[in-house]
């Protein structure tokens, strides 16, 4: 499997930036590992950061709008039979629907640091028909930390890019705070914004 994964990311390297996006859009492989792989490019001068981070924004949004499609279009019958081709399967749906149920639209951005539900919150979205530009704006708010950070590390450890995952571990979990301080203050403002409801009495 690890030879696997070398190759495709090799065959990725030869297409430079696009390869990033394409690396990213079918996610065949963990967001990471592509994006480490990116920085250990720019590391060795045959990509620029900034290109690098815009290759790495666009190709993650565009794998979210697949899914966010899916579930539009076919909604969860479609993804429970087909889900698997691309790595999700009745459990992620299953979670991802919850949290979209219980905490709205908001949770398309906090969802983005959290294991399991992280690309599967795309799929709820889609299915309740959250406006595009609303999902667009949530995702980018989060793709985008994510891949300068990734890429960043990348640079960093160059040769060592594979260990992207440990030396990552130190700053996902104030991430995964972050993100659950901003889904409390979303449901918060949330619940601020809803007016109550009046109970009329009979007389």
């Amino acid at each position: 499997m690890k030879d696997i994964v070398y190759e495709l990311l090799n065959f990725f390297a030869d297409l430079g930036y696009l390869g990033v996006a394409l690396g990213l859009m079918i996610e065949i492989i963990p967001s990471e590992i592509v994006l480490g792989y990116g920085g250990y490019l720019v590391d060795l001068g045959q990509m620029n950061f900034i290109g690098a981070v815009i290759a790495g924004v666009i190709g993650g949004t565009i794998a979210q709008l697949f899914l966010y499609w899916a579930g539009y279009y076919g909604g969860r019958p479609f993804l429970e039979k087909y889900g698997k081709y691309i790595l999700i399967n009745k459990h992620h749906i299953d979670v991802a629907e919850q949290w979209f149920e219980k905490y709205g639209g908001g949770v398309v951005f906090g969802a983005r640091f959290i294991p399991v539900v992280r690309h599967a919150i795309s799929i709820p979205a889609g299915i309740a028909k959250m406006p595009i530009m609303k999902f667009i704006g949530y995702t980018l708010a989060a793709i985008i930390p994510w891949t300068i950070g990734f890429i960043y590390l990348g640079t960093v450890l160059g040769k060592n890019w594979s260990h992207i995952k440990e030396a990552a571990s130190p700053y996902v979990t104030p991430l995964l705070f972050i993100a659950a301080i901003c889904i409390i203050i979303y449901i918060l403002w949330k619940r601020r914004k809803t007016p109550p409801v009046r109970t009329v009495r009979k007389k």
